[in-house]
């Protein structure tokens, strides 16, 4: 595929959010939740036992670890899956090991507000580099291999890794309060990481019924710069013709687009309905690995 400036644009744009996603998490990580003394999922999760045992810091066993995974990941899983891991990798390392020095003390008094607020950014970390096609690596990694080869689902496998890290911290450190935080934490960072994930994937359709349907569709192409599709129907109380606008938009445009149908027929019948996602042009791109069919032998008989 050749490289055009505007592939080149986005492929930059993705790894500064990447970068900004993954400061995010680290922000969130040492100044909230490490110097709480709380193990959280992942591989970071990992690194906050070794540090409280070894005083190792916590990048070196989270990058160290990472690189292990990925080493057996690249022989399972593949060069692509490793490729796309190993920035979001180094990047998560590299800031935690930059933040950690310096914040020797969570930065509010409270452990469960630290416990929240930890929580949050770290989902909105993950959710960013999440959508630009970045990942942590760490239970991502485990995860891809596992389902790789059996039938367990890769969100099951990563919730059963990260329960099994929190729940060790028990055996080791004997805090029953501080196990229910990482839990706490868990739920957070994955809700959080949803919302950010849904968020930016969400879109608006409109159903439009209007006898001024042509200037409408007409004011949405120009004004709203979106498409409109046209179907042709019948009312059946007033068995009579009618033309129906189909408009799918962002969630941020439908105040646009609701403006324009207004302004131009007060009396149209409009519906609108939250869709999950939308996927073509002029909206997401829709990311799926195809099989390639094996090539069939020719068997003579």
């Amino acid at each position: 595929m050749p490289f055009t400036k505007t592939k080149i644009w986005l492929t930059v744009k993705d790894y500064i959010f990447i970068s900004f996603g993954m400061a995010l998490y680290a922000f969130g990580f040492c100044g909230f939740m490490l110097p709480e003394k709380v193990v959280i999922g992942g591989l970071a999760g990992v690194g906050t036992i070794v540090y409280f045992l070894t005083d190792i810091p916590v990048a070196i066993t989270q990058f160290v670890t990472n690189v292990i995974l990925l080493s057996l990941a690249y022989k399972i899983v593949g060069r692509q899956f490793v490729v796309g891991t190993l920035f979001g990798v180094v990047m998560i390392s590299v800031f935690i090991g930059l933040f950690q020095p310096f914040f020797p003390q969570a930065l509010t008094d409270e452990p469960f507000m630290n416990i929240v607020l930890g929580g949050v950014i770290c989902g909105l970390g993950i959710g960013t580099a999440f959508i630009h096609n970045g990942s942590s690596g760490g239970t991502d990694i485990v995860a891809a291999m596992v389902s790789k080869h059996s039938n367990v689902t890769i969100g099951r496998t990563m919730l059963i890794v990260d329960v099994s890290i929190i729940s060790s911290s028990f055996f080791i450190f004997h805090h029953l309060d501080k196990m229910v935080f990482g839990y706490v934490v868990m739920f957070l960072v994955s809700y959080m990481a949803d919302m950010v994930i849904n968020g930016n994937r969400q879109a608006v359709q409109f159903s439009i019924f209007s006898r001024k349907w042509e200037e409408i569709a007409t004011a949405i192409n120009n004004e709203a710069h979106r498409g409109c599709t046209v179907f042709t129907g019948e009312g059946w109380y007033s068995k009579q013709e009618v033309k129906m606008l189909l408009v799918m938009c962002r969630k941020i445009e439908a105040v646009t687009i609701s403006k324009i149908v207004k302004s131009i027929d007060p009396n149209a019948f409009l519906t609108q309905a939250n869709v999950g996602g939308v996927y073509g042009k002029g909206f997401d791109e829709l990311k799926v690995k195809m099989k390639l069919p094996k090539k069939q032998e020719n068997v003579k008989v």
